[in-house]
């Protein structure tokens, strides 16, 4: 039976107790653990340097939103699991957010107009679009805070690229329905270093998958050689960036490459008699096959291009499920720089892991590209690829050596950060009182404590 009246309402639960539901709590938040990405933001100091890639024209006498205060409350949303702008006609309210932004009177934050503004600008100052953004600024950024994670310069760094598909569901700027992914999309150009994210670049999907990559290596690569002049570079990728004008380029510039090389009957027919070794292997144990050779190669010049000079190229010739399965790779390492099992089965597959770090893009809204123009849904994956960066910052520092110092972005949002807190202001302090059954609470005190070392 239920009992309702204006200030509790509840149900028969068992026997003869009753839950009584009352909104008496006080100020509680969902986001109590968040205060993570607060110190996380403090030791990168991420937050403030992006804000300085932006340009505010407007009457800064009769702001009361900072460009900082807009930008900390967007990427903290994002993190936290907020995808839409709308969101934050209530959480502009959250006390906790007002602690994670900084704002000591906790007064009521941006609401979804004033934050839509940090898309918008167009890089002209008009009476409208008042704030813009600078994409040299924020890319010079993103790889700044890759070099800065380390405490002296790597012997070596690999460098992974790969791309993947944002959907589109109106006319956006730049729309093309692209026949492999079945639907209208942008496709994003990705480079990472490990777990670190160095370059989200927004493309029309009217391209190869190579175009324009070769422009953000350059940039990439000068930067990190500007700090780090001795390290050693291997820039890794599939069969879509196997491009003569990018290998040439590596070639000239010191840096190696690994690349996947899409299979054909010319080099099938030159792995001949390894793939019928492997089948009759097969035939033998009914297990999988594999024996790996390596030759030089070049590919015949055609309209769509080609290769001016031979390159070495490593095959898998496999056998599985009573198939044969060839796979070619081609890179500028030498046989005695890396032997070719090596080479495939360690270095070029490790490259997967890169396709885990751009899945956790999806976890923070990196498809949320509804904006009209490129130029908006490109600061949309900037904010996306900042929130990464600062979660991404919380597992390199914070949960290095724990349970989860290889946890997906997802599970850290969940385990960490979403904690029922209540949430108490007196002159001095200010008191998040989490909730005491929080199951984690050694590791969240593990990870506090790594971050302020």
């Amino acid at each position: 039976m239920t009992e309702c009246n204006q200030s509790s309402f509840g149900f028969e639960a068992f026997g003869t107790r009753k839950i009584v539901s009352r909104f008496d709590g006080g100020t509680i938040s969902s986001d109590g653990g968040s205060l993570l990405l607060r110190q996380t933001d403090k030791r990168l100091n991420l937050l403030p340097r992006l804000a300085k890639c932006f340009l505010d024209g407007r009457n800064q006498g009769l702001v009361e939103h900072s460009v900082l205060e807009m930008v900390s409350q967007r990427i903290y949303g994002l993190a936290l699991g907020y995808e839409d702008l709308n969101d934050h006609e209530q959480l502009r309210s959250d006390p906790v957010f007002g602690i994670l932004v900084g704002r000591e009177d906790l007064a009521p934050l941006a609401g979804k107009s004033t934050l839509n503004r940090l898309e918008l600008g167009t890089g002209i100052n008009n009476r409208y679009k008042k704030i813009t953004f600078w994409k040299d600024s924020v890319d010079k950024l993103m790889v700044n805070i890759f070099i800065e994670s380390y405490e002296k310069a790597p012997a070596e760094i690999v460098l992974d690229i790969d791309t993947t598909d944002l959907p589109l569901h109106g006319n956006q700027e730049g729309r093309f329905f692209h026949g492999y992914y079945g639907n209208y999309c942008y496709l994003p150009f990705y480079v990472f270093c490990g777990d670190q994210l160095l370059c989200s670049r927004l493309r029309e999907a009217n391209h190869d998958a190579a175009f324009g990559s070769l422009d953000e290596i350059k940039r990439i690569v000068t930067q990190i050689r500007t700090a780090w002049p001795e390290v050693k570079i291997l820039l890794r990728g599939d069969s879509g960036f196997c491009r003569n004008e990018l290998m040439n380029w590596c070639e000239a510039n010191k840096v190696n490459f690994l690349f996947g090389l899409a299979k054909n009957r010319r080099l099938s027919k030159i792995i001949g008699a390894d793939l019928q070794t492997a089948g009759e292997q097969w035939k033998k144990t009914g297990k999988p096959a594999r024996i790996f050779s390596e030759f030089r190669y070049g590919a015949k010049k055609t309209k769509k291009g080609g290769w001016d000079r031979e390159r070495r190229v490593v095959a898998k010739a496999e056998h599985i499920d009573g198939k044969t399965n060839p796979r070619f790779v081609v890179t500028s390492l030498s046989s005695e720089e890396c032997a070719a099992q090596t080479l495939y089965e360690q270095r070029y597959c490790e490259r997967g892991n890169m396709e885990n770090r751009i899945k956790e893009q999806f976890s923070l809204f990196a498809d949320r590209v509804s904006a009209e123009t490129i130029r908006a849904n490109q600061m949309r994956l900037y904010l996306s690829a900042m929130a990464y960066i600062l979660v991404s910052g919380l597992r390199r520092m914070g949960l290095k050596g724990t349970d989860l110092a290889a946890a997906q972005v997802s599970t850290i949002r969940t385990k960490l950060f979403k904690i029922g807190a209540q949430i108490r202001v007196t002159v001095r302090k200010v008191w998040v009182s989490m909730a005491s059954s929080y199951p984690w609470q050694g590791l969240y005190q593990q990870v506090w404590s790594n971050l302020q070392a």
